[in-house]
């Protein structure tokens, strides 16, 4: 696939035939087809190969914790098996452990495949963009409906209004007087461009420069042309995107949260690692003995037993050290947060989006349509005063194309001759409508005349009556119905005075456009409108407020300079208005037929049919900036955020907007912050880095897909974290290659949504800012959670460490932490999400990509924390076997055997003991009994001990859940019910564990029993004070905090 490396668009039509081998006449021949089709193969884009369903899969177990997980769940199911070949029976329940382990890891492989699986998708969205069929010229025959695949560099192709261009092709003579395209999806321009079959002088030359050539993807709004293709396939411009679309997918770097995640992973693998050998450590004398025999062990006993038995307890390590319910609670976290931006009109299509939201430094926008309404509208009326020389300037409000935004101010509510003069011209020179589709206005043709069409719906009509009725439709709402052509009754009543009897297209020399009108008293006039200096240049006469025309001396002729000089230092479009009473042959035309008509069939005539014009006046037209635009800028810049433009439109337009939304103030010098794509990449890497590194905002215009992706990567470079706007196919690859791509859902292509992060419901940019609070907001829940879930785990590796260092019987085992980390941690951790935000998100800077998830006082705080959990947890284990009764609560009523604390942590040598014997205790509904093997009393007699250590986890747990509302804040100022889904979250973890342990099915799985009510009091006894450490190293805290507080302000001043 592809097309030649030549520039085209800087030879003339004669070298671009001759290169490719082309009779214009004739079309190109079946022999040079076929040689073209091998050289360059089919017109279509290359299919990217994704990667193969296997590969996805194993990448889903390319993580350090997914490893340890893997690693434990094959080694509690092997030492399962073990058993149970040992002991000659074998259950399912018995597997419980490993299989829900596999479970955990088949859904995250599912949960990523499927994630991959989508994010190629903007690749296919590009090929929908590409014509199907093309009118071509083979063999001196014109086929209609040629397959568009089928085209080859070479083909002659006929293009008219409303094609979608197949191909990039080569101007070569128009048939028209004029051709417009719509390339802004391309290029970024804000409204459809002229083509010409003159080359361009400059080889090295902007797509936006391409005057003469025609890209594959844009479609012909008006005129009619013959052309040669130069460019197909992946030689095109929509070629060279898909491929740097797939480059940037390529590129794509983790999260921030994910990269955090990732080191905490790899951290802990080195713990688990380091506590697994202090336990075999502290433990060998239990399976490995030997006598030395001077410096050579001898008699050396191994215990296969008692080393599957510290294989477990290695199993469960690994089990209470991963947070296994932290990717679900994730998931659900930032599943919510989608739904609430969705409210607020951000679509996010991929969850880790919203957390890379919050911490974005750099916001990469647009121009048109995200900083602008991408509806030209009409700013500022000029009209022509009493004397010659004098001006009136009327300001009209309004930024769409609906005819009832705003109104004109000043106006009177009736027009003078002179206005009626504009109004006419606008209305009846003028070929575009106005459609209502889905609650929205939109222009049918060139947005520069819609805009016209607008503002003479504003202007009214001078027929009172006429007034009056149009006014009562719009009451009624008889001008709109959706899906259809907007009644617009100005213009109507304008265009139904008179008829339109010839049409002087609009050509790039004379810059104006002209129809020869009939009145019902068979009088012709010609209505002209265009470019300000060319109608100026071709008027000698000034039409006055009163309608009397004058001569168009050198005073008003530099009084009208002076005024578009002062409109044009805006960035305002402008356009003026003038007419003709006099056409001397042209008075009586009348059709084809009449014999002045052979003028008009050569556009060259146009410019003397349109002389000695009457001046009537000017308006100024802009694509205006959204009103909420400026209050986002000034919101992003008190967070800390900056804001790039990246624009396709020219720089004068790009720097006035900028201006006005408060990127720049007025008179700031732009040297250094305002460039060319061109320009930039002109500059050295060392002074690109410096342009992008300073405080204030940038702006980059007349910016192509390749500048923009430099500009996003560099930013990346540096270590900012990048948001990315764009609605164009030229935005796509700087969309994927961002950290979080935006694209626009009303005027954006599917080729950009697809190829997004997240999707603007409304197209504005204030939207964007609003995300970013949530994102912010998000992430501190998000942040409160992981802590929580990950404070929880360290008091389990801490419960089961302490319990093997001391020798006593192991408390927890896997399945039940499985069930804690899954179950009793989820619903807390996830309501913890639902924490309000701070008053102050958007005063804060944005938090560092590398930004500590787990700073050194945090660490030793939930070290404290954990130290505890372990602490209770094996305190009311031992508790059980050694004590009576503890705090006044009895312990004994269940009958069960009191042994010496040295006996608990001894009891591997139960067997040696003499006459020891344990008493049956019950639990529930249960009776144990040991008259067998006393020693039973440590294995399947720690069950009531057991639960007693579980129940103690989970209440702790609550209660540390209650601590995670705020990092510093006390409960007492920041009391539980300011999140109610908190205390719903806790009463369900409740509910689920009182579930595990009343039904008897259950309590046999999980290896538990019922607790009695007094069993209870000491279970909350022991779990409470874990909110009292907590507010005490909350409240050294606050007072670290305020320290670093006082010594930034000192050394501020």
């Amino acid at each position: 696939m592809g097309g030649p490396s030549f520039p085209a668009w800087a030879r003339s039509v004669e070298q671009c035939a001759a290169e490719f081998e082309v009779d214009l006449d004739r079309g190109l021949n079946k022999e040079i087809i076929e040689k073209k089709r091998t050289q360059y193969g089919w017109n279509e884009l290359r299919k990217i190969e994704g990667k193969p369903i296997w590969k996805l899969v194993l990448e889903q177990f390319d993580d350090m914790l997914v490893k340890i997980l893997l690693v434990a769940a094959f080694v509690s199911f092997f030492l399962t098996y073990i058993d149970g070949e040992q002991s000659g029976e074998s259950s399912l329940t018995a597997y419980v452990e490993p299989l829900v382990i596999f479970l955990i890891l088949i859904i995250n492989a599912i949960v990523g495949v499927w994630q991959e699986s989508n994010a190629e998708r903007a690749l296919e969205a590009l090929k929908e963009m590409q014509s199907e069929h093309a009118k071509v010229l083979r063999d001196g025959e014109w086929i209609p409906d040629l397959p568009a695949r089928e085209l080859v560099p070479g083909d002659v192709v006929e293009l008219r209004v409303g094609d979608k261009v197949p191909a990039d092709m080569r101007l070569a003579y128009l048939k028209t007087s004029t051709l417009r395209v719509e390339q802004s999806s391309l290029t970024g321009e804000s409204s459809a461009v002229i083509k010409t079959s003159h080359a361009v002088k400059l080889e090295d030359v902007e797509i936006q420069g391409k005057d003469c050539i025609i890209f594959s993807g844009t479609t012909v709004v008006n005129g009619c042309c013959i052309c040669i293709v130069v460019g197909t396939g992946m030689a095109t411009e929509i070629g060279k995107i898909q491929a740097q679309i797939h480059e940037a997918s390529l590129e794509e770097d983790d999260t921030p949260l994910k990269k955090k995640l990732d080191e905490f992973g790899e951290r802990l693998t080195i713990v688990i690692g380091v506590i697994c050998l202090l336990v075999w450590l502290i433990n060998y004398k239990y399976f490995l003995s030997w006598e030395l025999n001077g410096l050579w062990p001898t008699n050396i006993k191994f215990s296969f037993e008692k080393c599957t038995y510290y294989f477990e307890i290695a199993v469960a390590l690994a089990v209470a050290a991963i947070p296994e319910g932290l990717p679900a609670v994730i998931t659900t976290c930032l599943a919510l947060g989608t739904r609430k931006m969705a409210q607020k009109n951000a679509i996010v299509r991929k969850l880790p989006s919203v957390e890379t939201l919050g911490c974005t430094t750099v916001i990469c926008s647009d121009k048109t349509g995200t900083l602008t309404t991408n509806q030209m509208s009409v700013m500022q009326l000029v009209g022509i005063g009493s004397l010659p020389g004098s001006i009136r300037d009327f300001y009209v409000e309004g930024t769409t194309y609906s005819p009832y935004d705003g109104a004109i101010l000043g106006w009177s509510g009736t027009s003078d001759c002179n206005l009626q003069s504009i109004a006419e011209i606008a209305a009846v020179c003028n070929d575009a409508g106005i459609s209502y589709t889905g609650n929205q206005f939109l222009a049918t043709s060139l947005p520069t005349e819609a805009a016209l069409k607008v503002l003479v719906e504003k202007m009214g009509v001078p027929d009172e009556l006429a007034q009056a009725k149009i006014e009562q439709q719009r009451a009624s709402g008889e001008c709109l119905s959706d899906h259809s052509i907007v009644k617009l009754g100005c213009c109507d009543w304008w265009n139904q005075k008179q008829t339109r009897v010839a049409t002087l297209e609009f050509d790039r020399s004379r810059k104006s456009m002209g129809v020869i009108v009939r009145d019902a008293t068979g009088k012709n006039r010609l209505l002209v409108k265009g470019a300000v200096e060319n109608l100026l240049e071709r008027s000698s006469f000034l039409q006055l407020k009163d309608g009397t025309v004058v001569e168009m001396d050198e005073f008003s002729r530099d009084s009208l300079v002076a005024k578009l000089n002062i409109l044009s230092s805006k960035a305002l479009r402008c356009l003026a208005f003038a007419f003709k009473e006099e056409l001397g042959e042209f008075s009586s035309y009348d059709g084809e037929n009449h014999p002045a008509h052979r003028k008009l069939l050569d556009p060259v005539n146009y410019a003397d049919i349109e002389s000695d014009l009457i001046f009537a006046g000017i308006v100024a037209l802009r694509d205006p900036p959204r009103e909420e635009v400026k209050q986002a800028i000034e919101d992003c810049k008190e967070a800390g955020i900056r804001v790039m433009v990246i624009t396709g439109d020219n720089n004068n337009t790009a720097e006035a907007i900028c201006r006005e939304i408060g990127i720049f103030y007025e008179g700031e010098d732009m040297k250094g912050k305002s460039f060319t794509g061109r320009d930039f990449l002109a500059l050295s890497p060392e002074q690109r880095i410096k342009v992008l590194s300073g405080r204030s905002g940038r702006v980059f215009s007349r910016a192509e897909p390749k500048h923009k992706q430099e500009i996003v990567r560099m930013l990346k470079d540096a270590g900012e974290v990048v948001a990315m706007t764009g609605d164009g196919v030229n935005d796509a690859p700087a969309l994927k290659l961002a950290d979080i791509g935006i694209a626009m859902g009303i005027a954006g292509t599917e080729v950009a949504k697809e190829a997004a992060d997240m999707v603007l419901a409304d197209d504005n940019f204030s939207t964007i800012v609003a995300a970013v609070a949530e994102g912010r907001s998000i992430y501190n829940n998000m942040k409160a959670f992981i802590r929580y879930m990950i404070s929880s785990n360290i008091g389990e590796v801490a419960s089961i460490f302490l319990t093997a260092a001391l020798g006593m019987p192991e408390g927890l085992i896997p399945v039940q932490l499985l069930w804690v980390n899954l179950v009793t941690d989820g619903p807390p951790a996830t309501a913890l999400g639902f924490n309000p935000p701070d008053h102050d998100i958007m005063r804060n800077p944005p938090r560092k990509s590398d930004d500590q998830l787990i700073n050194k006082w945090i660490f030793f705080r939930y070290m404290v924390i954990g130290l505890y959990v372990g602490v209770a947890t094996v305190g009311i284990f031992a508790l059980w076997y050694t004590h009576g009764s503890f705090l006044g609560i009895d312990l004994s009523a269940d009958g069960h055997t009191l042994v010496s604390y040295t006996q608990l942590t001894s009891w591997g040598e139960c067997s040696t003991w003499e006459g020891f014997k344990a008493a049956p205790f019950t639990a529930g509904s249960k009776t144990f009994y040991f008259d067998e093997n006393p020693c039973d009393y440590f294995t399947t007699g720690k069950v009531k001990a057991t639960t007693l250590s579980l129940s103690v986890l989970v209440a702790i747990e609550m209660f540390n859940s209650l601590n995670a509302l705020s990092e510093d804040g006390s409960l007492l100022t920041m009391p539980p019910w300011v999140n109610p889904w908190l205390l719903v979250a806790m009463s369900i973890s409740f509910g689920l564990h009182f579930l595990i342990l009343y039904i008897p099915f259950l309590a046999n799985i999980f290896g538990i029993v019922p607790l009695s009510l007094s069993e209870w009091l000491l279970v909350l006894a022991v779990s409470l004070p874990v909110i009292l450490i907590d507010e005490v190293l909350k409240f050294i805290g606050r007072r670290m905090h305020e320290a670093e507080r006082r010594s930034r302000k000192l050394k501020s001043q």
